[in-house]
């Protein structure tokens, strides 16, 4: 096998510019299972379970993926149902055309699992972070990679593992036409993502009472791993492309290798000396491209390039703001003139700045000050511009109602100046006593 060269690395992310008229939005959202009587998390097996879950989820046209004869997930299709480390369940929805069409496949996915965990007696809920039970009540997933995670992360941060056992959140996916639309897309998405943590915080409590954030998910992360979280520097250089990202993921902490179907710890190297050979572990074997993908793939940037953009910035939250995520990411990102006005609006922000007012976000959203304003008034002026770039791209139900209509929630919040976890805040210390088992149910999914 030849060897790569940084070349081929970069070569991959170019491969995924597509033309303009096939650019499509993929979902993905993960939801905190529980027990219905007891509220404790849901275990791997037993007579309430996740894999009775994955089981009755296995609907005709979807295939089972198996790791040590468990089921670990499904999969139709560019569509798949995967498990995080502590039983989240996550649908990964195929890249569709329209939010009408994410909206579908959500509701489906979620009416069907009503079914399911009403007959198991069992629920999901829908915020950021677990709310009661602590990381040692979690159960952890039978998948051989959370293993080499569990061991790696406590080493170079104190909220990995809440990251792995306690949090949920929901991400949009797009996709871009050439190394210079990436670019400006990454730019604007990583200096706005901070707002969207904001808008979206839902996961105020931890071990049954306030953290003291309104996201206790996106605090976890600031502390989780420097090395491949956060907001790569190298975006707001004015040359930023393929090769520069590239540089960033060589140098950024492997995990593992798989070889013969085993996983191989090599946690702490980085990539370019696997591309030279030079793995303690492996030592004189080189890379394939499939090793380059799976290292991609555990990389946690606030916007993550593959071959397609990720945007990663959200707490799980209610159905509703489900899939106002990609509609709100579809509208800044996938009209030209929506994304001219957004880039307008960040084209001075500085590195630092954002990296600031991303660590203050968790836990003042939208009432965080940011220059001579607050990040609700800019969550103001980022919904006008998405609001006008769906109204401009004018796709439109049989009602007449453009994608616009599932800016819904934010604009109510945003109206409101409350985000759900301030909204939940309010009623655990009014009509709720205190007592966080309601959350159980008023954040459950319906």
């Amino acid at each position: 096998m030849p060897y790569l060269t940084t070349d081929d690395l970069s070569g991959w992310f170019a491969a995924g510019c597509k033309p303009k008229k096939n650019w499509r939005i993929g979902t993905e959202h993960e939801k905190i299972g529980f027990c219905a009587k007891t509220l404790r998390p849901i275990p791997y097996d037993g007579e309430r379970s996740i894999a009775k879950v994955l089981e009755q989820l296995r609907q005709p046209g979807w295939q089972p993926v198996l790791e040590n004869s468990k089921l670990i997930a499904l999969k139709k299709g560019l569509a798949s149902v995967t498990l995080e480390p502590g039983g989240q369940l996550e649908l990964s929805g195929a890249p569709l055309s329209s939010i009408f069409d994410t909206c579908r496949e959500t509701t489906d996915h979620l009416k069907l699992l009503k079914t399911i965990t009403d007959d198991l007696h069992i629920g999901f809920l829908g915020l950021g972070f677990q709310p009661k039970w602590t990381r040692d009540d979690i159960p952890w997933m039978p998948k051989a990679r959370y293993a080499v995670m569990r061991e790696y992360m406590p080493r170079v941060g104190q909220g990995g593992l809440d990251m792995m056992l306690r949090t949920a959140t929901v991400q949009a996916n797009l996709d871009f036409s050439s190394e210079a639309d990436m670019a400006a897309k990454m730019r604007v998405s990583l200096c706005l993502q901070p707002l969207v943590t904001a808008l979206y915080a839902a996961s105020p409590f931890v071990e049954g009472e306030p953290s003291g954030y309104l996201s206790t998910r996106a605090a976890s992360w600031l502390d989780t791993d420097p090395m491949r979280t956060g907001i790569p520097a190298c975006v707001f250089d004015d040359d930023f492309g393929f090769d520069a990202y590239t540089d960033w993921a060589l140098d950024a902490p492997m995990y593992f290798v798989i070889r013969d179907g085993r996983y191989i710890d090599c946690s702490g190297a980085s990539f370019r000396d696997f591309l030279q050979g030079r793995l303690t572990r492996l030592p004189g074997v080189y890379p394939g491209m499939q090793d380059w993908e799976l290292h991609i793939s555990t990389l946690f940037p606030d916007v993550r390039l593959k071959q397609y953009l990720e945007m990663r910035g959200a707490d799980a939250g209610p159905w509703p703001w489900i899939c106002s995520l990609p509609a709100l990411w579809k509208g800044l990102l996938y009209d030209e003139q929506a994304l001219a006005a957004a880039a307008g609006m960040i084209a001075d922000w500085t590195h630092a700045e954002v990296v600031e007012l991303r660590s203050a976000v968790p836990k003042t959203a939208l009432g965080t000050p940011f220059r001579d304003t607050r990040v609700l008034q800019l969550c103001e002026q980022m919904l006008d511009i998405a609001r006008a770039g769906l109204e401009r791209i004018n796709i439109r139900n049989a009602d007449g109602d453009s994608e616009a209509c599932f800016l819904k929630p934010l604009i109510a919040a945003v109206a409101s100046g409350q985000t759900q976890a301030e909204r939940w805040l309010a009623a655990y210390h009014g009509e709720w006593h205190e007592n966080i088992d309601r959350i159980f149910f008023e954040a459950m999914h319906p």
